[in-house]
């Protein structure tokens, strides 16, 4: 493959000709954490405490600000000590992934630390290299087959980095900051929006807040009476799902939704004689098992009409016989509220798994307000969902952008500086 003028070929990847390639370890200091054990006796709420840094202390931007601990100074000895403007990569949870630090502290075995030796790269050029693709790919290869991935000093220090001048890396690293700025004030709305809707839901949902136009006692009503339960597909095997001409609705998808999304279908193979429920526009559906309690019977609602469409085997259906007195869409919302988990949770059983039974289901009594009430409280939230749906949208195209952006900046095919520049 020819060389575009002013380029050279590299071991990391054609790079411009003024640009070097540079071993991590020849420009940083690489250090591993170290716990003092058991970390318990060490810990201090006394203000001359020394910051003890966890994953957990990672804001939403990749930076450390704060800890929510800190140990005594004889901890401090006992562990690895880091100064403001370190970076931190984490070698087993988030693997591989840095974070910028903004204060002094004690780092664990569960961190690496890198600190400048010279002058001869930018911490924030350095941060988004250890971002990028080329980065992140040669740490996991590095550590395949190792089971359990380990991000280990020796393979960090290995590295090879593509270094342009010093106008450049901060040309670049303005550059990338700039839609990580745009990327956090989104999520910022985002999170605002999102905490605006749960607490319309908890007051719209109990009949707290009342709508213009609506009174009335709410009804306590038995969901036995409302409906019919039905389960999902039963008798098949590993090796009919996957392929086939029949969809069903998987699991995740009722656990992340509170309408089922229809372009989030999975392949089985159904039989042309074989009988499973089909799922029908306005069903309730609900998963059956999880790992934790709080999890066991999140609700999802289908809204689209689906030809012949199946539900995962680990969930089962609730069909309303009357939409004139019951809206589903309100329903979905009302069991996936705080007051719907919480009777959720109390029919919870199970002690390493846990399970949700169809007849204590049966058993349950809602608060239901007329249809009217339901269905315009309803729209309120689905507003608001499509509202939140479309800044996050808008949120994964700045991070698609963000990401191309580093390919093409991070490898110099697209300069910030003159190409002359030295």
């Amino acid at each position: 493959m020819e060389v575009r003028k002013g380029y050279k070929q590299t071991e990391v990847g054609v790079i411009p000709e003024q640009w070097e390639e540079i071993i991590l370890d020849e420009i940083c200091n690489i250090k591993r954490g170290a716990s003092p054990r058991p970390i318990e006796r060490f810990v201090t709420d006394t203000y001359e405490g020394v910051n003890w840094i966890r994953i957990g202390d990672v804001d939403k931007s990749g930076v450390i600000k704060e800890t929510q601990q800190k140990i005594t100074k004889e901890g401090k000895e006992k562990s690895v000590f880091v100064n403001k403007g370190d970076l931190l990569l984490s070698n087993s949870m988030s693997f591989g992934k840095p974070y910028l630090l903004e204060i002094d502290g004690c780092i664990h075995d569960g961190w690496l630390a890198i600190s400048e030796k010279k002058n001869a790269i930018s911490k924030k050029y350095l941060y988004y290299y250890l971002m990028s693709t080329k980065a992140r790919s040669f740490f996991e290869i590095m550590s395949a087959g190792s089971g359990v991935q380990n991000l280990k000093k020796e393979t960090v220090s290995k590295l090879k980095v593509a270094v342009p001048n010093d106008s450049e890396q901060q040309a670049i690293s303005i550059a990338l900051s700039d839609i990580d700025g745009l990327i956090s004030s989104l999520t910022k709305i985002i999170n605002k929006k999102k905490n605006i809707k749960q607490g319309a839901m908890q007051e719209l949902l109990t009949g707290k807040k009342r709508l213009e136009g609506f009174g009335g006692e709410w009804k306590q009503t038995p969901i036995s009476i409302m409906g019919k339960i039905y389960g999902g597909m039963t008798g098949k095997t590993k090796t009919e799902f996957g392929h086939g001409e029949s969809k069903y609705i998987p699991f995740m998808n009722i656990m992340i939704n509170p309408i089922i999304d229809k372009k989030f279908l999975e392949s089985v193979k159904i039989g042309v004689n074989e009988f499973q429920n089909t799922v029908e526009v306005g069903d309730l559906l609900f998963n059956t098992s999880s790992e934790t309690p709080e999890e066991v019977g999140m609700c999802s609602v289908l809204l689209d009409e689906i030809e012949r469409i199946y539900l995962n085997s680990f969930c089962f259906g609730f069909r309303i016989d009357d939409l004139t007195l019951f809206n589903p869409l309100f329903l979905s919302y009302l069991f996936r509220s705080n007051v719907g988990r919480q009777l959720m949770l109390s029919l919870a059983q199970g002690a390493t798994r846990y399970n949700l039974s169809k007849n204590n289901f049966n058993k349950l009594v809602l608060r239901i307000p007329i249809i009217e009430e339901q269905t315009t409280i309803a729209n309120i939230l689905s507003d608001m969902d499509d509202e939140i749906e479309k800044l996050e949208q808008k949120l994964d195209k700045y991070k698609a952008i963000k990401q191309g952006m580093m390919q093409e900046l991070l490898t110099g095919r697209i300069r910030l500086v003159g190409e002359g520049t030295q």
